[in-house]
């Protein structure tokens, strides 16, 4: 009877994955060994593990990259006000004829990735049937958490929802009781399940085409089944690894820009040491140095034990907060607004919870969106990297739902520290509109042990600065390597000094405007990208071989 039952069951998934995505019947994957070492699947093109030595194509799209990141560094520099007042035209013709492409695509993603974790396709591996993780959870959840998020918590942990709770989105009055609901609302929509199903998807179709197809470690391989292997898909494939690694290092200078203002901020307030660019583009300096090391060091060394190291100081900072602050009024306002983010999660998600103010949207969510995106690429790339072995389920479970259930939780002690002494009249909401890197800050002065703390803060600043950038410079490294899971220690070291210029550039140039304008436009083209993974994974998974259902005892 058990026999039967599971053979109905079987039938049942298969069917299901049949309609839904409207795929030929399953076929089997015959992994065959070539000359690389990797497993190789049908369609597949090229092994897993490939060499890190330059290859002339990899070299030209390189080559590429670097030339136009060159030619924004001189305008930057050079040309100032020029490139201002473009990027300043891009982006309001961006938000007035594609926002609603941001706001609509997110929300698909998200909703296209649980429906694939919790659907029969869930039990499919990002390997063969018999791999197995490479990494434990902790280590695991650790390298993709400190990827993902990094600098972004700490500077916006508590200047967001202040910043939310005094200049709330049209309809709610600024400093009263519905924008303090609004604040956190906003907050938790920004940094909860959305980024995360962004980098859920680009790890999913990389996991996927890699581990389980046999291609190489780029971006452009996920989408071989919609561009095909003909010429113009060839063609069509590495304008895709361009844009990937043009996206990738704006994504990241932009944070990196952030951090280096509230490090900046940081020394400041404890050592007095002057502000400015100039001490700003020494921290970059200092820090590039550290992180190229770091990530010349590999992936199982350097990278792995900086990223726990990292968990371990963000979640005693966490505890800290808890405890130092108002414990109660933290706990109250995690779980009434955790309620009120779930109730309205899809109308938020179109924009409509912010009364459609355009300039709101667009200076916070859409940019957020965008910043999210940005940094899709080399999350993804890495979080699939780290991730063969796990079943499709186990996997989206892990990167899009415990990493964000922890921001909330960030959010909520941070911000409610911070709200909480404002309504205090500590002057919180001044220092963050004075100086939004200034935040956290500002609420430790009002602390316990405060001082003290705020040198930990800054330690915390340095190694989120450098696990985010040594993860996406040598991820990029990868990617301009052709898909090298070693890459060549030349390019590591390149893609490190670009980024850091492109970052210098920012700051130079209006600091978190200028950061938050540049991301807004470099990540539309790979809006596209993203719907095109969606399409991918949905030819390739319904057609896929479903593994047998385990046999109950």
């Amino acid at each position: 009877m058990r026999r039967i039952d599971g053979s109905l069951a079987y039938g049942a998934e298969i069917w299901f994955t049949q309609r839904c995505f409207r795929a030929a019947p399953p076929a089997v994957l015959t992994p065959v060994k070539n000359n690389g070492g990797g497993a190789r699947g049908r369609g597949g093109n090229s092994a897993v593990s490939m060499s890190a030595a330059f290859t002339m194509e990899g070299f030209m799209i390189f080559g590429i990259t670097i030339g136009f990141l060159f030619l924004f560094v001189i305008a930057g520099f050079v040309f100032p006000e020029i490139l201002a007042g473009i990027t300043n035209s891009c982006v309001q013709f961006v938000l007035n004829y594609f926002g609603w492409l941001y706001l609509a695509s997110v929300l698909f993603i998200l909703v296209f990735s649980i429906i694939i974790a919790v659907s029969p396709l869930g039990r499919i591996k990002l390997g063969k049937d018999t791999d197995t993780p490479e990494y434990s959870r902790l280590s695991w959840f650790a390298m993709l958490f400190s990827a993902g998020m990094g600098i972004g918590l700490v500077f916006w942990g508590a200047a967001e929802p202040v910043s939310h709770y005094l200049s709330p989105p049209s309809g709610a009055a600024p400093a009263s009781p519905e924008s303090l609901a609004l604040a956190f609302r906003f907050s938790f929509l920004h940094w909860g399940f959305h980024p995360w199903a962004i980098y859920a998807l680009t790890g999913l179709g990389l996991g996927y085409s890699v581990f389980r197809k046999g291609r190489p470690f780029l971006i452009s391989s996920i989408l071989e089944p919609v561009f095909g292997t003909r010429r113009g898909g060839r063609i069509a494939a590495r304008g895709v690894d361009v844009i990937t690694l043009l996206v990738t290092v704006f994504g990241v200078a932009s944070s990196l820009g952030m951090g280096a203002l509230q490090i900046n901020s940081g020394l400041a307030g404890i050592f007095g040491i002057s502000g400015g660019t100039g001490t700003q583009i020494i921290i970059i300096a200092v820090i590039t140095v550290i992180y190229i090391v770091d990530a010349r060091t590999g992936l199982n060394r350097g990278i792995k034990y900086l990223s726990n190291i990292n968990v371990v100081i963000a979640a005693l900072l966490l505890v800290y907060f808890f405890f130092a602050g108002p414990s109660a009024f933290i706990i109250k306002t995690f779980f009434v607004s955790f309620g009120g983010y779930l109730k309205d999660l899809l109308p938020m998600s179109l924009g409509l919870g912010a009364n459609r103010d355009s300039a709101w949207l667009g200076s916070w969510t859409i940019f957020y969106w965008a910043w999210w995106i940005s940094w899709g690429p080399f999350v993804g790339t890495f979080v699939a990297r780290i991730s063969r072995g796990r079943t499709i389920r186990d996997y989206i479970t892990g990167v899009l739902v415990i990493p964000a259930l922890f921001c909330l939780v960030w959010f909520a002690v941070f911000g409610a520290a911070a709200i909480r002494l404002e309504l205090d009249g500590a002057g919180i909401g001044a220092a963050v509109t004075r100086d939004v890197s200034t935040g956290i800050f500002a609420v430790l002065s009002r602390l316990p042990f405060g001082g003290a703390v705020s040198y930990i803060v800054i330690l915390l600043l340095v190694t989120f600065f450098v696990t985010s950038a040594d993860s996406a410079v040598y991820v990029i490294a990868m990617f301009a390597g052709r898909g090298a899971l070693d890459p060549d220690r030349r390019m590591i070291t390149a893609a490190g000094v670009m980024i850091s210029l492109t970052a210098i550039v920012f700051l130079y140039n209006g600091g978190l405007r200028a950061m938050q304008n540049t991301s807004i436009v470099m990540a539309l083209p790979f809006v596209a990208v993203l719907l095109l993974i969606c399409r991918s994974l949905q030819k390739e998974l319904g057609r896929d071989t479903l593994p047998p259902l385990p046999r109950r005892k």
